[in-house]
């Protein structure tokens, strides 16, 4: 399913940062034409600033212990959001952005939550007794048993790369637009495999994703479409052009040579 289909950038009179990024600045609009679209790049080419700019102007739902108008560090992409006109085939109000160092603030949101239900647990065993005690106490032993279905008892006991995952998949619901900035950061090859599964799996159940990436791995989704970062422009790219693509695959070819010129 595709809900959002163009991003047109209004002129702006606004040279400092991030428009003074040579992408930001000459970008005019973006057609999405596929249910995914990555979008690549170098460290430093503005993918991650226009996808968090996306998200303020969808007004996404976040992972993580801030929301989009309390997050700081969104500054800069919030006045490219202020630029940004989206385009809908149909509104969604349903998905999220997530970067991947935010599922550590939602693992720590999670833990805290945890601590403030047992908390009320005992504050209502000793307030109340009889039926009222069992109600009260119930209540809250039952969100707290709601969560650790959700989200496991123990997300801390997992890896980096495993809760990124298990929050991605017991947040997913049908019919969303999802923003994902490097979900491949904390996942092994074996976890990007499991990460495009997943993908493929939810493209069925009508979601949308917008995904900035460094991996190779999850370039070559066919159903996808990629736009590249490099060389100052905004411009379809197929996976094997990739530049990263190139480099990995030839570095594994024959990674003597490599480290004989490092």
């Amino acid at each position: 399913m595709i809900f959002l289909t163009k991003i047109t950038k209004i002129s702006s009179e606004n040279s400092g940062y991030p428009f003074s990024v040579p992408t930001i600045g000459g970008l005019k609009s973006i057609n999405l034409s596929s249910p995914i679209t990555f979008l690549v790049g170098e460290n430093g080419t503005g993918k991650s600033t226009f996808l968090e700019s996306l998200a303020v102007a969808a007004n996404s739902h976040t992972i993580g212990e801030k929301s989009l108008d309390q997050d700081n560090t969104l500054s800069p992409s919030k006045l490219l959001a202020e630029n940004l006109k989206l385009s809908w085939k149909i509104r969604t109000h349903k998905g999220f952005f997530v970067r991947s160092e935010d599922v550590f603030g939602f693992t720590k949101y999670l833990a805290k939550t945890k601590i403030g239900l047992d908390k009320n647990a005992d504050r209502f065993s000793k307030k109340f007794s009889g039926y009222g005690q069992k109600l009260a106490v119930g209540a809250v032993l039952g969100q707290k048993q709601s969560f650790e279905n959700r989200y496991g008892a123990d997300l801390d006991a997992n890896s980096h790369g495993e809760t990124f995952l298990k929050i991605f998949q017991s947040r997913f619901v049908p019919g969303g637009l999802y923003l994902l900035d490097e979900p491949e950061t904390p996942l092994s090859f074996n976890s990007q495999l499991e990460l495009v599964l997943m993908l493929r799996e939810m493209i069925k159940k009508d979601a949308q994703f917008i995904i900035a990436t460094h991996s190779p791995i999850l370039t070559t989704l066919p159903e996808a479409t990629i736009y590249s970062f490099d060389n100052n422009t905004i411009h379809p790219i197929k996976y094997k052009d990739i530049e990263s693509f190139q480099l990995m695959r030839d570095f594994l070819n024959n990674p003597e040579v490599f480290l004989k010129n490092l």
